[in-house]
């Protein structure tokens, strides 16, 4: 994916660029740093025992997993949000909660997302997170979140320029999980923050091939994640919820 990102896209007006450092930092409370994305089981199983290894995996995650499928649903609700379509939103979000592959990805998407929901509504609501809020709550009862879905749409409904916004997710969404490798593997934190700085190019051309995509381009191909993150709800011994 080749992306046409220029520093003029990533440009972001300073309130905007504030709320994005506190929302996707692993200081905010939606328990990020608990979820391994079923890296945990893929490193006592010997797929993944390196820094190489880890940033291939991440790799074919985003190209083909839940990065990809993440970024698409990041961008159809944060136009929704936009063009308060509240049928347009409430779709992505059904579609949203369907797509999780296993239980432990259930409820990494979910958990994160309904603490994100929970935390935005109780210090950064806005007129217009809370009209949308009603909606979904008036067609779902609990709305149910997940967690590219809410910052989509909080990053909507605060005028925040979608193309950063979301490389910005998807780096923050990569980060996590080298965290979890860092922690597991073992690895370095200069090894990790490699990886980072390697998948960077990697992770704007994702943004930049979002932005033109449809709902129908959602699939993925990541089986050996999709299969790590089932085994890894039997596995004994584990630091992770997923």
């Amino acid at each position: 994916m080749a992306s046409t990102m220029t520093s003029v896209d990533l440009a972001i007006p300073e309130a905007g660029l504030l709320k994005l450092a506190i929302w996707l930092s692993p200081a905010f409370p939606v328990g990020g740093f608990t979820y391994s994305h079923g890296l945990e089981w893929a490193i006592e199983d010997g797929s993944v025992p390196s820094a190489a290894a880890l940033e291939a995996w991440l790799a074919d995650i985003l190209d083909h997993g839940a990065g990809r499928n993440d970024a698409i649903l990041f961008v159809h609700a944060w136009r929704a949000a936009v063009t308060v379509d509240v049928d347009a939103l409430a779709a992505v979000v059904e579609l949203a909660d369907a797509l999780s592959p296993t239980r432990e990805r259930r409820l990494e998407t979910a958990a994160q997302g309904a603490a994100f929901a929970k935390a935005i509504s109780d210090t950064w609501g806005s007129p217009e997170w809370f009209h949308l809020e009603v909606q979904l709550r008036s067609r779902f009862g609990t709305p149910p979140w997940t967690y590219a879905t809410a910052v989509g749409i909080a990053c909507g409904c605060h005028g925040i320029a979608i193309r950063p916004a979301l490389a910005l997710y998807l780096q923050a969404f990569a980060a996590n999980i080298i965290s979890a490798g860092v922690r597991a593997v073992p690895l370095g934190q200069t090894e990790g923050l490699g990886i980072l700085s390697r998948l960077a190019p990697r992770v704007l051309a994702l943004a930049d091939w979002a932005m033109a995509s449809d709902l129908d381009d959602i699939g993925g191909a990541s089986f050996r994640a999709d299969i790590a993150s089932m085994r890894h709800e039997t596995q004994y011994t584990r630091l992770f919820r997923s």
